[in-house]
């Protein structure tokens, strides 16, 4: 017992220390390019979302926290302008297909992001690279159209230092470049809709705005859309799906909360590593249980049989699936995107076609309402050969 109090005695000494050490540290700034509306960071992007009213003031302003498909396929969100401001962007094909249909529907897409993803590389022949120039991280960048004054904007912290180094000169449009003279801006037109491609996203951040003349920019690249009455504004790709969302992630996002956190655990394993060590008590025998899987089997079969919901059972066995890959493949099934679907062939030694085929055909099989017998049958037969090809 003595033991334990002077151990409780040390550690409540040592918490202690750490609480006032972690109270009065000095802040440090983080540079961390988060692009989220949520973050007050230099690279946040809280400013603009904020101010989105007074440059779209017809616009009802919607957030979204999901993949470019699964926004756009809803019809509430016809006859609207679509913002996404983000470090990277990557489509799938679905995506990409559901993306210029709704273009072509007459809906404006803004996207500023420094990559641009396969698709836009395979469709658009989008790429972009970095002006680095030796010593220096400001760069001047400028709008082309006569009317607004070849007005030069001086940028720093790298915010104007990325260009398209290749994109589709025949059916794009610069609208800005660079110093160099370097496209930065560009449009693309599909039907009576309009996509706009910005190479800078922190220009757009809330270091960007709080800079001379920065708010002007960013301000004037937006107006380039159209004004619809509603205005989705991506956060997505800045902070993940909505769904992953979870109070632990939270708490861990906190440097202080987040020692606080390993102090606690660290602190319960000794205290349970002594305890132990001081009562072992007898662990009784205990009878195992007969095996009843196959008759809960076939009761859960029969069940399923006579509802006859393919859907939920298409969703459980992609549940499965995608549990399964993470816990013996350690594999992040939080965004299936072109990324996740090399890693897949790779770990599971299986081809990059088949594997690229299935994560498409879960993506499919997701969205839909209802699931034909022969859909069903048909996911079933690709999952069991994932099965025996990755074993």
């Amino acid at each position: 017992m003595k033991s334990l109090k002077l151990y409780l005695i040390v550690g409540s000494i040592l918490l202690a220390i750490y609480i006032i050490a972690q109270l009065n540290r000095p802040k440090t700034v983080d540079w961390s390019e988060s692009f989220s509306d949520k973050e007050k960071t230099p690279f946040g992007t809280y400013i603009i979302y904020n101010q989105l009213k007074d440059i779209f003031p017809k616009s009802q302003i919607m957030p979204y926290r999901q993949p470019v498909y699964s926004v756009i396929a809803e019809d509430s969100v016809k006859n609207s302008s679509y913002i996404i401001i983000c470090p990277g962007f990557e489509l799938t094909k679905a995506d990409y297909d559901q993306l210029i249909k709704y273009l072509k529907k007459g809906n404006d897409v803004f996207i500023a992001s420094s990559y641009f993803g396969k698709a836009f590389d395979k469709n658009l022949s989008v790429k972009t690279e970095v002006f680095l120039k030796f010593g220096k991280d400001t760069a001047s960048v400028k709008f082309l159209n006569p009317a607004l004054g070849q007005k030069h904007y001086t940028l720093d912290k790298g915010a104007g230092s990325i260009y398209f180094s290749k994109f589709d000169t025949l059916h794009a449009t610069v609208i800005g470049e660079n110093v160099n003279h370097k496209a930065n801006f560009i449009k693309y037109s599909f039907g009576k809709g309009s996509l706009y491609l910005a190479a800078n996203p922190k220009v757009f951040s809330n270091y960007s705005l709080l800079k001379p003349r920065g708010d002007e920019y960013a301000a004037t690249a937006l107006s380039y859309m159209k004004s619809s009455n509603k205005l989705i504004w991506d956060e997505y790709y800045t902070q993940g799906d909505a769904g992953n969302e979870s109070p632990m992630r939270v708490f861990l996002s906190n440097d202080a909360l987040q020692w606080a956190y390993y102090i606690a655990i660290f602190s319960l394993l000794i205290f349970v590593f002594f305890e132990i060590k001081r009562t072992q008590r007898v662990i009784p025998v205990i009878e195992p249980l007969n095996n009843t899987t196959l008759e809960f089997v076939n009761v859960v079969g029969q069940v399923y049989y006579e509802k006859r919901n393919n859907a939920n059972i298409a969703q459980k066995k992609i549940l499965y699936l995608l549990e399964h890959l993470r816990e013996e493949y350690q594999l992040k099934t939080n965004k299936l995107d072109s990324e996740f679907t090399e890693k897949l062939a790779a770990k599971l030694g299986i081809e990059p076609a088949f594997a690229n085929k299935l994560i498409n055909y879960i993506l499919y099989i997701s969205v839909q309402e209802r699931v034909s017998d022969r859909e069903l049958i048909e996911l079933n037969k690709m999952i069991e050969k994932l099965y025996s090809q990755s074993a």
